[in-house]
């Protein structure tokens, strides 16, 4: 059988280590825990808890969906979604933050805006953000990685968006199951029929063969007479 005429079961999924979304959601969440040791309560504030455990399920959800992808397109479009309900928890939290504390939520109009977007939009791995986010104000931090939620959000919208052109086209794993079921029957039928055909065949050959032995037999017995 041709495994390359076969239809796959299970299929091939993104690498979630090379997708730009996902480390932006690994920045944001390495950028939630400096903000949280740096301006929040240690001890007593809920808030903490919350704003980790949402920046986390970010990028935990990207990994799970991903590897859930190779099975069931259906799981993984469910746990993308489930990182961007995440991401947009947590950008409510850093914009409660900034009311709560009289600061401002940087627009268009912010002197710093233009550059602050222009960096969050070249730059995916923590790395890039690392030491701004050890000496950067508590304003100026939170809204660095309310951009971050912003990106992150419309990466992973795109990415929703391919993964359900891929669910249409390609079905769930039962349509690929039953494709791949119905494409090896359909080898051993085409098998079948070139066997039966090459046995046809092999039967005229053989006939044109038996015809030929009496038609020598016959010459040679006139021969002998």
């Amino acid at each position: 059988m041709d495994n390359k005429t076969t239809t796959k079961v299970l299929r091939e999924t993104n690498n979630w280590r090379q997708l730009h979304f996902y480390h932006k959601a690994d920045t944001l969440y390495q950028l939630t825990v400096i903000f949280c040791n740096r301006f929040l309560p240690r001890y007593g504030d809920r808030t903490v808890d919350q704003m980790v455990q949402a920046a986390r399920s970010g990028k935990q959800n990207i990994v799970e969906g991903c590897e859930d992808g190779m099975t069931s397109t259906e799981m993984e479009i469910k746990l993308i979604n489930v990182s961007r309900s995440s991401i947009h928890e947590l950008r409510e939290d850093y914009e409660d933050y900034l009311h709560t504390h009289q600061l401002t939520l940087w627009d268009a109009q912010h002197p710093r805006y233009d550059r602050m977007l222009a960096f969050c939009r070249e730059h995916n791995t923590f790395d890039h953000y690392a030491t701004l986010a050890q000496r950067l104000s508590d304003e100026a931090l939170a809204n660095m990685a309310i951009t971050v939620c912003h990106f992150a959000d419309k990466m992973s919208t795109n990415y929703l968006q391919m993964l359900e052109k891929r669910f249409v086209t390609e079905g769930g794993i039962k349509e690929r199951m039953h494709a791949a079921r119905t494409g090896y029957r359909q080898q051993q039928d085409q098998r079948m029929q070139n066997m039966q055909h090459e046995l046809e065949q092999l039967r005229h050959e053989l006939k044109e063969k038996e015809a030929e032995i009496l038609r020598l037999r016959e010459i040679i017995g006139l021969a002998k007479c």
